[in-house]
């Protein structure tokens, strides 16, 4: 029998899915099939497809999930901005995503990586499905562009993961919302937790059931327009989707949004992609200072030049 710790970044998450999104051996249908066969448990109890993962969980499993090496793709062509024996520094165009799962094996930023760079390939930490993120060390939303650092080994992988969590890793991002901010800067302090579809995040309320995180976001105006303001906006945390909830949650969503939008903010005609660029990386690594600042991308600067 195979068991699998659930990992606190996959609370909430419904089993099938989960199982689906770590291992491509089986289809989401063959594992519910499994599910409701009783070879799959959790907790050494039978369990639902709908079953919502807790922390602590433990998945057991009759049935063998096999992992399928991360496909190198030299297609796909990327922007390295640094590299050195330890990090390379990538400015990512927005529509690709960072690494694979049961929707996409082969074109994303990992199976470009692993072409360019096959040395990263087992440079990553014990979790499960950590073999997708070879080097990974922080994310970028597959329609979020700019700069991302990756580790290039074993140690460098350890030493960013801890920077990161430690929050010595400054980010800061551009971002075109809608309206006008009431202040000119402020910090944007409201919890977050998974929705129960988990296709989202939400504010944390009174009677939020899902794990609920802290999460703060710095911000100040760049400039203003009749309609929108673009701003710099600097995560203190780093959870999923914040900057884009956070904006949303106080009535000014990101341009383009798909996921977190008003109704009352209509779809901009010509943008395809939320307008959130992250702009500038800084960081001291075993001694030495980094910073690495990317320009906006074509479909920014066009946004901004029909604008007033």
């Amino acid at each position: 029998m195979k068991i699998i710790d659930v990992e606190q970044n996959n609370i909430g998450i419904r089993i099938d899915k989960f199982l689906a999104q770590e291992f491509f051996s089986l289809s989401r249908g063959e594992i519910i099939k499994n599910i409701r066969d009783g070879k799959i448990k959790v907790n050494d109890s039978a369990i639902k497809p709908s079953y919502h993962l807790r922390e602590g969980d433990k998945i057991e499993s009759d049935i063998s999930f096999e992992r399928e090496e991360v496909f190198p793709n030299k297609e796909i062509k990327i922007n390295i901005i640094h590299s050195d024996d330890n990090i390379i520094v990538i400015n990512k165009p927005a529509g690709i995503q960072i690494h694979p799962d049961s929707n996409e094996r082969k074109n994303t930023l990992a199976n470009a990586l692993i072409s360019k760079f096959p040395e990263i390939k087992n440079v990553h930490d014990d979790s499960l499905g950590a073999y997708l993120r070879p080097g990974i060390v922080h994310r970028l939303d597959k329609d979020t562009s700019g700069v991302i650092v990756i580790a290039r080994n074993q140690k460098s992988f350890e030493e960013l993961k801890s920077l990161f969590q430690e929050r010595k890793i400054r980010k800061k991002y551009v971002a075109m919302i809608y309206g006008q901010l009431k202040d000119k800067k402020g910090i944007i302090t409201r919890p977050i937790a998974r929705a129960g579809s988990y296709k989202r995040q939400v504010i944390a309320g009174a009677k939020t059931k899902t794990k609920i995180r802290g999460a703060v976001t710095e911000y100040k105006q760049l400039k203003r327009f009749s309609n929108y303001t673009l701003v710099e906006a600097t995560p203190l945390t780093g959870r999923m989707h914040q900057i884009r909830i956070h904006f949303f949650s106080i009535g000014h969503s990101i341009v383009g949004d798909k996921l977190y939008r008003l109704k009352s903010q209509k779809e901009t005609h010509g943008v395809k992609r939320q307008l959130l660029h992250a702009k500038n990386l800084d960081f001291t690594l075993f001694g030495q200072k980094f910073s690495f600042s990317v320009p906006l991308p074509e479909d920014f600067n066009i946004f901004l030049k029909n604008i007033d």
